[in-house]
């Protein structure tokens, strides 16, 4: 007995892995092999601030170490205290505004006031 899935779209049997994804021989749907609920795991989407607290949307922060910002000669001090923080998917977890514009900071730079 094959233990690949028969196709979500069309519900035929005749499908193949490629790579990452799963193809239906008979109507062409390709479909990721990692399930979208893997992705969507509740742990990995948790932002933790340099001392491991939880950040949440609207949460204050303070940034913990003098930031240089590429292409300006701005330098956001250590200290500042930022409010009402957004957290957003990518590399720069959460989106802020401060005196000196909008930043996107990485939160491992930031504490939880």
């Amino acid at each position: 007995m094959s233990t690949i899935p028969a196709c979500p779209r069309c519900a035929m049997e005749n499908t193949y892995p490629d790579g990452d994804n799963y193809i239906c021989a008979d109507c062409a749907h390709e479909w990721p092999i990692v399930a979208a609920a893997d992705a969507d795991d509740e742990t990995a989407a948790l932002v933790k601030d340099a001392n491991g607290n939880v950040l949440a949307d609207g949460d204050s922060v303070v940034l913990i170490k003098d930031l240089k910002v590429k292409g300006s000669s701005i330098t956001l001090k250590v200290g500042t205290k930022v409010k009402s923080i957004r957290l957003v998917g990518g590399d720069h977890e959460v989106d802020c505004r401060m005196d000196a514009g909008s930043f996107m900071l990485k939160a491992c730079y930031l504490k939880k006031v």
